[in-house]
C-alpha cells in the first residue's frame, strides 16, 4: 500500500483517534489524539533522519521511512497504548533498519557499504549525505565542514551506540524512552550514551583541535 494512499484512508476513516492507555502504565500522551495523517506529519522529518544516520543512503532512508509508516498504519488499529506513540514508531524504524541491513548482506554474500564510502556518479565521486538535516549538535552548528564529520562519526558507531546517541543528543529522547524503544534497561541505556560520546569525541578530536 502506498503511503499517500494509507494516510488519506487513515484521515477519511478518522479525524482523531482517542485510546486509554493501560491503567498500570498510564503515560500522559497528547498523540493519543491524533489522527494517523496528524503523527505522519508530526514525525516524517524525525524518523527520516534517524534512518538516515543508520543506512547513510537518503534515497534508502525515503524508502525505509514510507515503510516504516506504511507498517504503523496497518498496526495502527490494534495500538492499545501500553507504550508511548513515538516509542512505538521509533521502535519500528530500528528494527526495520536491522532488517534492511541483514537482507543487504545475505544479498552481496559480503558485508555492506562503508557509511564512509563515497558514491560514484556521471559527475565523480559524493558523498554520503542526506539533504536538509533539521537537527545537528548545537555546538558545531555552524561549521560545515565539522558538521559533515559529526554526521559521518555518528553513522560509524556500531548499531547500540549509534542508536543511543541518536535518540538522546538528536531528538532529546529521554533515558526511560531510549530504553522503551531499543528494550534495554536505563542503565544500558546510560552505559551506551557515554559510551558513544567516548568514541565520537576521539573520531572527531584532529577536527576539534585543528
Amino acid at each position: 500500500m502506498d503511503l499517500d494512499v494509507a494516510v488519506n484512508e487513515a484521515m477519511v476513516a478518522s479525524t482523531a483517534i482517542e485510546r486509554r492507555c493501560a491503567p498500570d502504565t498510564a503515560i500522559p500522551d497528547e498523540d493519543l489524539r491524533l489522527s494517523f495523517g496528524e503523527l505522519t506529519d508530526k514525525y516524517y522529518r524525525r524518523i527520516y533522519n534517524l534512518i538516515c544516520y543508520q543506512v547513510g543512503d537518503p534515497d534508502e532512508a525515503a524508502d525505509l521511512t514510507q515503510e516504516v509508516f506504511v507498517k504503523a498504519f496497518r498496526a495502527f488499529p490494534a495500538f492499545r497504548g501500553e507504550a508511548r506513540v513515538s516509542t512505538w514508531l521509533w521502535r519500528i524504524a530500528i528494527n526495520l533498519c536491522k532488517s534492511s541491513y541483514q537482507k543487504r548482506a545475505r544479498q552481496e554474500h559480503l558485508f555492506p557499504f562503508s557509511l564512509d564510502a563515497e558514491v560514484s556518479t556521471n559527475e565523480g565521486e559524493v558523498s554520503r549525505e542526506a539533504p536538509d538535516w533539521s537537527v545537528c549538535p548545537e555546538h558545531i552548528a555552524e561549521v560545515k565542514e565539522l558538521r559533515v564529520q559529526v554526521r559521518r562519526a555518528i553513522r560509524s558507531l556500531p548499531d547500540l551506540y549509534r542508536n543511543a546517541i541518536v535518540l538522546c543528543d538528536l531528538e532529546g529522547c529521554s533515558y526511560q524512552e531510549i530504553a522503551d524503544i531499543t528494550q534495554a534497561s536505563v542503565q544500558a541505556v546510560k552505559s551506551r550514551i557515554h559510551r558513544g560520546r567516548q568514541m565520537l569525541r576521539q573520531k572527531l578530536e584532529r577536527y576539534v583541535r585543528g
